[in-house]
């Protein structure tokens, strides 16, 4: 028997996730259109590929859900996504001793600058992912990406934030959206899904 005083609670669940899903594809569907995106999307996999291909390696670093991004982004590339092939030098800096240690010693903008400081050469590039683009350790691993001599790409959002103000990204790949930080999120793992396709084709040529 339908239990009627859980009817209206149940539309009203689904009317959100309904908006929810329909915010998204708005989103998506411009930007499948706008050429200046995809371009910027084409452009940081084509840096990505070449610095694996050689021998540079890619640091990846950000906070929250963008953390758990660049965890992801590392990981298909040191394991596997689509395809058997070797594997690509990735890494995320997200250890809890190193994050705890820097941030006790040296403050929390500190965390992945000396990751950076420390992990990184000449060569090397760095994925800083912010969706507002003013995250202030980022901001600090880029300047200590820049500083090593290493290229920096970034995944931002809304207008891009002190990232793009400094000009600390060699490329960039901005979502701008300027309502709630989940639909940049939703774009920016769809992008690190398509780059890591990119890098398999184009190590695999």
């Amino acid at each position: 028997m339908l239990n009627v005083s859980l009817l209206p609670h149940t539309l009203e669940v689904m009317s959100v996730a309904r908006t929810h899903f329909r915010e998204a594809l708005s989103l998506l569907s411009s930007l499948i259109e706008d050429e200046l995106f995809i371009g910027s999307v084409d452009s940081a996999s084509d840096a990505l590929s070449s610095t694996l291909r050689s021998g540079g390696k890619i640091l990846c670093c950000g906070n929250g859900g963008s953390m758990s991004d660049a965890m992801h982004f590392a990981e298909e590339l040191s394991g596997r996504f689509r395809n058997d092939r070797p594997a690509y030098a990735a890494i995320a800096i997200s250890s809890p001793a190193h994050i705890t240690c820097v941030a006790n010693d040296y403050g929390f903008e500190k965390i992945f600058s000396r990751g950076v400081e420390a992990l990184g050469k000449p060569g090397d590039i760095l994925l800083a992912i912010t969706t507002s683009g003013n995250s202030p350790n980022i901001i600090e691993a880029a300047r200590s990406a820049k500083s090593k001599g290493m290229k920096v790409v970034a995944l931002s959002g809304k207008d891009g934030g002190k990232l793009a103000q400094e000009s600390l990204a060699d490329y960039e790949i901005r979502v701008p959206w300027e309502g709630y930080s989940d639909r940049i999120q939703e774009i920016h793992i769809k992008c690190i899904h398509a780059i890591i396709d990119s890098i398999e084709i184009s190590l695999a040529s």
